[in-house]
């Protein structure tokens, strides 16, 4: 019986240490380069350095919220989870890769 509330305790206890995904953690949402067919090979250059740098404003502010959940659950319980960052993170990949995807298609350099 002792064994069985022990259980159920930490499953519930892990349950709610909510503490957020990390960066690396986090798959792409699926964008399709059909999307950036009609961009030509320097649209598409400034494009994917645009998204370079959301990627990185992304990933910082992913593991800072990370970090910020991990003191928050020691202390409180719980975590906040994964906020708007994740999802724009994984937005943000899957452009990538399909800005990616259409430089190669288009043989760009």
């Amino acid at each position: 019986m002792k064994a069985i509330a022990l259980a159920a305790t930490t499953l519930t206890l892990a349950g709610c240490l909510n503490t957020g995904t990390p960066p690396s953690q986090i798959t792409g949402a699926y964008v399709s380069p059909l999307k950036y067919d009609d961009n030509t090979c320097e649209e598409l250059t400034v494009e994917s350095s645009s998204l370079a740098r959301r990627y990185n404003v992304l990933t910082r502010a992913q593991e800072q919220r990370v970090s910020s959940n991990k003191t928050t659950a020691f202390w409180m319980g719980s975590g906040n989870g994964d906020g708007i960052e994740a999802a724009e993170l994984a937005s943000v990949i899957g452009e990538r890769e399909a800005v990616r995807t259409a430089m190669e298609t288009k043989a760009c350099s």
